[in-house]
Order: structure tokens, then sequence, then C-alpha cells
């Protein structure tokens, strides 16, 4: 048994299967970004859709479009964690909580606008107001990640537990 050969059939299984893969992938992105936006529809929301975490990620790792843009406070970033290869821009300052009144200069700075950006906080709450604000000047392609980084909260009030990037064992850092 020639030990290359082998070796060679299972490099072109695996290219053959990680294309079939991929262009499963890839098909999945509109179908996720409708879900999304049907989402949007629903809630009447002023921007083009809801994500869920995971669909968030799929769309982040297949369409290189897509940007992920956490509002959170330097603060969470640096306490809590964050998702590798995010543009940071704070919706609000820490501790004061004052609405960063350059977010949209900072956006428009660090994204292109005909982008697919999808942003993230601790809940969704800030991420819901910084993508409406977003999409008001102009931007298109926003969609808020539900649930934030950290989800809702339990029984306990604790976070990282019911929902979110984090519950949902994707990718993150922490300093």
């Amino acid at each position: 048994m020639n030990p290359l050969k082998t070796c060679s059939n299972d490099v072109a299984a695996y290219n053959e299967a990680f294309l079939t893969e991929r262009s499963a992938i890839m098909a999945k992105i509109p179908e996720i970004l409708k879900i999304a936006q049907n989402r949007g529809s629903e809630a009447n929301l002023p921007y083009d859709g809801a994500l869920l975490p995971v669909e968030a990620f799929e769309i982040l790792n297949e369409a290189a479009v897509a940007v992920l843009v956490d509002v959170r406070t330097r603060a969470e970033v640096d306490w809590v964690g964050f998702v590798p290869g995010a543009i940071h821009i704070e919706w609000q300052d820490y501790p004061g909580c004052q609405h960063n009144q350059r977010f949209i200069e900072a956006l428009r700075q660090s994204v292109p606008e005909d982008g697919l950006l999808l942003f993230l906080c601790r809940s969704g709450v800030r991420s819901h107001a910084a993508a409406a604000a977003a999409a008001a000047a102009g931007f298109t392609g926003c969609y808020n990640i539900l649930q934030g980084f950290e989800g809702d909260r339990d029984a306990q009030g604790h976070r990282n537990r019911l929902g979110g990037w984090r519950a949902a064992g994707l990718p993150w850092k922490q300093n």
C-alpha cells in the first residue's frame, strides 16, 4: 500500500467535503439574513434585522463584508471579555454612561457604509440603539445581535447562562 496515495485520497476527500460544506453555509447566509429581517419587520425595528449570536457568528465567518461592532464600554471589554476581530466603539462611556457624541463619526472612520454591520453589547439594548443610529445616519446592512455578549439574567440575577455570545460557546477572549 502506498501511504502517499492514501494521503492524497484523504486530502481530496477532505477538500471535497470542505467545499460542499462551505457551499451549504454560503447558501445559508441569505436565509439567515432573511430570518433576521423578518424578526426586524415583526418588531418594527428601524434597522435591517436582529440576529441570534450563532447566526451572527456564521455570517462573520462567511461574509467578507461583515463587521462586528462591539459598542460596550472599554471597561466591559477589558474586564468581561471581547470577541477577537471586533471593532470597538463605545456607545456610552464609563462610568458616566454618557452617550458617545462621536459614535457615528467613529463608525464612519472604522467601517464601510455599505458593509454588513453586526452590533453587539452586553444584552442587546445598547446595540439596538447603535444599530438604529447607524441606519438613521445612512449605513445599510445594520443588524443587532440579540442577547448580546452576556445574555439575559437568570433567576439569581446572573448573566452568561441564558443566551448571549459567551453562553453559546462562541469565541471570545479575556484580558
